[in-house]
């Protein structure tokens, strides 16, 4: 791994490799629904949608009416974007 995380550690290597062994939706479904609570996978769902929106330029005050995101999420959204390590940004160019 070339990047070099400020949170590596064995158990969170052990969490991603089990992610990335996931093989399909259902797969997904099924071992996040277990692992998280409902209220986590729609926390996760909005900020990926909030990266989204902002990655095509939308306003806060736009991002905040389809999402329903707080402007401190938005806000903190956003300076992962322009400051954070790039997941979000690997992750939109993979998913369009």
């Amino acid at each position: 791994m070339s990047y070099d995380s400020k949170f590596k550690r064995a158990d969170i290597d052990e969490l991603f490799k089990a992610i990335l062994s996931l093989k399909d939706e259902e797969d997904c479904y099924r071992f996040f629904e277990d692992l998280c609570t409902i209220n986590e996978i729609h926390a996760f769902a909005q900020r990926l949608q909030v990266a989204k929106l902002l990655s095509e330029k939308k306003t806060y005050s736009e991002i905040e009416d389809i999402t329903k995101a707080s402007t401190a999420t938005i806000s903190r959204i956003n300076k992962c974007l322009v400051y954070g390590a790039e997941g979000y940004q690997r992750i939109l160019e993979r998913i369009k």
